[in-house]
């Protein structure tokens, strides 16, 4: 099939940084392997994206430095520079409509004279920021595409994880209705790409132009499989990987494997750094598995990924988390993932490549991750097995260049080549099976 002409909208594409701006650029750098690709940008991100060498047929750069000022002193003053705080979403706001604005500006005439043949805004990721440009491509001449979009996740009650972390601006969030080209964004999109069963419900008034995929991906190279199980008698090598923030629950992975530990029957690596850290420690004396848990703070992806290559199981019971990239990097490296039935690392695990609990309560989530770490220390072949199917399908699912194949088809049928993808996010599609055996 032809190659296409797309028009990226990536304000915050950066291949030097981590997150978002990290997700945002192995995305569209894999697209432009398949396509011609323009990516549009913010100047402070130009230099660390020809560093990359990407293949992008050229770099659009949208240049606003007094709103850039603005943001950045915003960022540092009243945000402390934490990318976690809720608030920064709506702090946002405005900026990205004006990004979208002067975009538009710059480019509408190379649009209008039909130098493309689609535009996909890939960034912010979040659907509480709507994008001007489904209104301004109301009249075409060219499709409009938004995704993936995430986030939106219910604050469960009852956690003390989120207590300690929720703020009040998340009682807000279905302000963003009313906020300027809301309603439009998503009406006028010709396709609606999200990243979660939460998202894909969210928008299910918009079936007909909606289809799933996930908002992480991995680098091929990271598929490097591994030998073969360890003998029966070994410890089990456990792993959490992230920040160590109230939300991540790493304290509920700690209790869980607490016995194990004890015993001498498992070992637990922490890799990340936050607030917790010095809870986390105290937690590990009083449960009196000091010694066997290990923090290593924060390390370089490259050390990381040799981490997870050691473990046997990743235990992330992160009880509010989007996207889970860990998860992906656990499944490609061998590492078998525990994680909770919620959120993007509930959409990706399924019981043939890894194990998940349900959403209840601290005190049953500890007990039945317990449950399956004790299974997991006696039944290596159920440990091998689980392993095995995870690698196999990191290497043919998570991908940057998978997904860049899942997404050139929703961009094909957007531009009316192709019958519509099928493309439900597969917790649902496992859910429907089970209810029909």
């Amino acid at each position: 099939m032809n190659r296409l002409r797309v028009l990226i909208l990536g304000s915050e594409c950066n291949p030097e940084q981590v997150s978002i701006p990290l997700v945002t650029f192995s995305h569209a750098a894999a697209l432009a392997k398949l396509h011609d690709v323009t990516l549009v940008v913010r100047s402070a991100n130009v230099e660390s994206l020809h560093r990359a060498n990407a293949p992008f047929r050229s770099i659009e750069v949208i240049r606003t430095p007094q709103l850039d000022r603005i943001f950045a002193w915003g960022f540092r003053r009243i945000f402390k520079s934490n990318f976690d705080r809720q608030a920064l979403t709506a702090f946002r706001y405005p900026f990205a409509v004006a990004f979208e604005w002067y975009a538009w500006r710059q480019l509408r005439g190379r649009i209008l004279a039909g130098e493309f043949d689609v535009v996909l805004r890939i960034v912010p990721l979040t659907a509480v920021l709507p994008s001007p440009f489904a209104f301004f491509l109301r009249n075409g001449p060219i499709p409009f595409v938004l995704g993936p979009l995430n986030g939106g996740l219910p604050w469960p009650s009852g956690f003390s994880q989120l207590k300690k972390q929720r703020e009040w601006v998340s009682g807000l969030r279905k302000v963003y209705r009313i906020l300027p080209f809301a309603r439009s964004t998503f009406r006028l999109a010709s396709a609606i790409i999200v990243a979660s069963s939460q998202t894909y419900s969210e928008f299910a008034r918009f079936s007909d132009k909606l289809f799933f995929v996930p908002e992480n991906g991995i680098d091929p190279s990271i598929c490097r499989g591994r030998s073969g199980g360890k003998d029966a008698g070994a410890p089990l090598e456990l792993i959490f990987v992230g920040a160590l923030v109230p939300r991540k629950a790493c304290d509920l992975a700690i209790r869980a494997a607490a016995p194990l530990l004890r015993n001498n029957s498992a070992r637990f690596t922490v890799v990340g750094d936050g607030p917790e850290r010095k809870n986390l420690q105290e937690l590990t004396i009083s449960l009196g598995v000091e010694r066997a848990v290990t923090f290593c703070g924060w390390l370089g992806h490259p050390e990381v990924l040799d981490r997870l290559q050691s473990a046997d199981a990743l235990v992330f019971p992160s009880v509010r988390d989007f996207g889970g990239g860990v998860v992906f990097e656990a499944l490609a490296s061998g590492t078998v993932p525990i994680v909770v039935d919620f959120g993007g690392p509930g959409d990706i695990v399924t019981p043939e490549i890894g194990c998940k609990v349900p959403l209840t309560d601290e005190t049953d989530m500890a007990m039945r991750i317990q449950t399956i770490l004790l299974e997991l220390a006696v039944n290596r072949d159920l440990l091998n097995r689980l392993r095995v199917e995870g690698m196999a399908y990191a290497r043919e699912r998570l991908t940057w260049d998978a997904k860049a194949e899942i997404t050139t088809r929703i961009l094909n049928w957007a531009v009316g080549r192709i019958p519509k993808p099928d493309l439900v996010p597969p917790k649902l599609l496992y859910m429907k099976s089970e209810s029909s055996s």
